[in-house]
């Protein structure tokens, strides 16, 4: 199953605030929800964390569920994308700071359900180290730093989320993973991050991704098709 990634800027003239109320209850329940396709459907919204940079790069994130590439393709073929979620779009965000990532999602740590309705997720994106092949990247991705990662305390749901090997056909993927780390609140998230365990798994991190391409973002879940545990 694809595992879709999609982030997202508020347009010029309209607050974080109003960018994610109108996504998640207008966007998402009237035109996004309706496309056919779409086994499961979660808009994450942007919450302060750490040091507020002035424009966060984005306020919100669409996780898309798509059972292969022929129903991706279909998708995007259908009226209600085409004149329904496509047309809505500009109205509230900045196209042209969007970032897709078709990923195929591995999880690494389940976590029990269903999440507590103050739950919170960090999501890292990460781009490997020059000279690294995307198999290599991959494994250790996979192997040691899952392995720290797991470790952290307070860790509820964890998932390694790669880019399609489709993204590497005809050149190279802009980012390689998303990693989706899930805690039962923000001050757990906190906690978490400030732990031994998590400063050991981010030093061996930065070993083995380009440490400015390594981007973070907490945010809220809120689903719109399905869930988690569907």
């Amino acid at each position: 199953m694809i595992h879709q990634l999609i982030f997202a800027h508020p347009k010029p003239g309209m607050t974080e605030q109003e960018f994610q109320d109108y996504w998640v209850d207008v966007h998402a329940v009237q035109y996004a929800s309706k496309i056919p396709q779409i086994k499961k459907y979660a808009v994450d919204t942007r919450i302060p964390f750490g040091p507020e940079p002035e424009d966060p790069l984005w306020s919100g994130i669409a996780e898309i569920w798509l059972e292969n590439d022929e129903d991706q393709l279909a998708s995007l073929q259908t009226p209600e994308f085409l004149d329904g979620a496509r047309l809505d779009e500009p109205k509230w965000a900045a196209f042209w700071r969007t970032v897709v990532l078709d990923t195929d999602a591995h999880v690494l740590r389940a976590g029990d359900h269903p999440a507590p309705e103050e739950g919170v997720k960090l999501v890292l994106l990460v781009k490997r180290a020059e000279g690294a092949t995307v198999e290599e990247f991959r494994r250790t991705s996979l192997g040691e730093q899952a392995e720290l990662t797991l470790q952290v305390p307070g860790l509820r749901r964890y998932l390694q989320c790669f880019m399609r090997d489709g993204a590497y056909a005809i050149g190279e993927a802009v980012l390689d993973a998303a990693y989706l780390l899930s805690f039962d609140s923000l001050a757990a998230l906190e906690e978490a991050t400030s732990s031994a365990e998590y400063i050991k798994a981010q030093s061996n991190l930065v070993t083995f991704v380009q440490p400015r391409y390594l981007h973070q973002m907490a945010v809220q879940e809120h689903w719109i098709v399905g869930s988690e545990n569907s």
